[in-house]
Formats: structure tokens, sequence, C-alpha cells
């Protein structure tokens, strides 16, 4: 796979060229485009006829990153993502989907540059302004844990938490991030938010909101306060496996609708 560089990474990009529309596919915090594959959350697998661009965040799966915390902050991200798109897609209208950090990031890369895309799937945002700094201290609490215990402690506790009703079946999964990056990953994630509502409100591109049910994580909530803020957004809650697995067919349709 090509790599990509940026200021304090190399980006393992993968690019699926079919023609047509392009699109970019983002993933999680602590995933890759292995793991978003093994838990359900490769959406681009439905697309044809795209130029489907799909990459590792840095830190994440197969690209590099350093144990800096401001490097893995939202902000930061989106400016990897719009590099990455003036490079494969320069000055082209493209499609955005991703699930959590990956919302996060297309959101800071929407406000920031407007006209970059033509819309937007949003998976599973994270939790967002009035839910976020519980969330942050979560954290923080996981990277002191792994420094202190080491890796097999924190996996104990997670892999133990209870997972959303949409993803029963899924294979649990562990973090495809090193034990030295991952602690600098959580303290980025906890130095993030969603962008200002008042700016969200300015992002006037069709965007579809997939949540799902029962994930503390990612709440119902700030899906419904997306909806209520972008100014052409629909929304789409899974509540079982069957829901989820419809999920592909919705990207498939705002794709071939937006492009």
């Amino acid at each position: 796979m090509p790599t990509f560089r940026v200021p304090g990474a190399d980006l393992d990009v993968e690019l699926s060229d079919e023609g047509g529309h392009p699109v970019v596919q983002l993933h999680g915090l602590t995933s890759s485009r292995h793991r978003d594959r093994l838990m359900d959350l490769d959406l681009g697998r439905g697309l044809s006829g795209t130029r489907l661009l799909r990459y590792d965040a840095r830190g994440h799966g197969r690209s590099t990153g350093r144990p800096v915390p401001e490097d893995y902050r939202w902000p930061a991200l989106a400016d990897d993502l719009l590099r990455l798109l003036d490079h494969w897609f320069p000055g082209e209208r493209v499609h955005g989907v991703g699930p959590s950090m990956g919302t996060g990031t297309l959101l800071h890369a929407a406000v920031r540059d407007p006209a970059r895309f033509a819309g937007l799937t949003l998976l599973v945002p994270a939790t967002a302004w009035q839910t976020r700094a519980a969330k942050a201290e979560i954290y923080r609490k996981n990277a002191r844990l792994i420094e202190e215990q080491g890796l097999a402690a924190f996996l104990a506790a997670d892999l133990a938490a209870p997972r959303p009703p949409a993803t029963a079946g899924t294979p649990e999964t562990v973090p495809d991030v090193t034990e030295q990056l991952l602690p600098s990953l959580f303290r980025g994630a906890a130095l993030s938010d969603l962008p200002e509502p008042e700016a969200i409100s300015g992002i006037e591109v069709p965007v579809t909101v997939l949540a799902w049910i029962d994930d503390p994580g990612h709440p119902v909530s700030t899906a419904e306060a997306l909806v209520e803020l972008l100014p052409d957004a629909t929304l789409e809650v899974a509540e079982s496996p069957a829901d989820l697995a419809r999920w592909p067919g919705i990207l498939c349709a705002d794709v071939a609708r937006h492009g």
C-alpha cells in the first residue's frame, strides 16, 4: 500500500479506483481499516463505481505516529484528511464517511473547508459538548492505566464492558495501535471535541447520521443534536444486527444521491 507523508507521520493509504465519484472513508479511535472491517463498520465494502480512498489515521493500523497527544486531536486529524484530499482528489467535492473519531475528523474538516465535501455519512458520533468532559476523564484514566499496569490490564477492563446490541455477533477486537502510542491517542481524544454548534450549523451539504443504542461512548443524544443543528440531515438508529447490516446500502444511496 502507498504511504503519504504528513507532519510527524506516514499514513498508510488504499485507493480502490473504479472511476466515478470520489469517496473517503475514515475509522474510529484505536481502530483501522482492518479492525473496522471486523466490526462491520467498513461501509465502503458495498460501494462500486467510485474512487474510494481508505486510510489508517496517524498512530493507527499501519500508519506511523509520535507519542505526542496533540497530534491526535480531531482538528489535527482534519489537517491530515484535507492534505490527503488535496493530493488524491484535487479540486473535487468528496463524499466523506466514518465512525466516531472519523465523524469528528470529518466535521472539523467540513467546517474548515465546506466546499470540499458533496455530502457526509456520519456513524456513531461520540460524546460531545456537555457529555464530553466525563468521557475525556475516562480517556485520561485509560492512558494512566496502560502506563502503570500495561496493555493487558486495559484490555481486561475494555473487553468486559457491555457491547451495543447492534454489534451482537461481531468478533471481539483489540486496539490496532501499539502499546507505546495508545496513551497518547487517548490523551489526544481527551483534548478533542466536535466543532462549536454554531459552526456545525453552517455545514450545508446533505448529511446522514447513523447511530446505535445502548453505547454510553456514542450516545444517541449526540446524533440527535447533530441532526437538529445541520441544515440538511437525517437520522437512522440501529437497535439490532439487522439494522446495522443496512448501513452499507445507506452509504451507497447517499453517494449516488450526493454525487
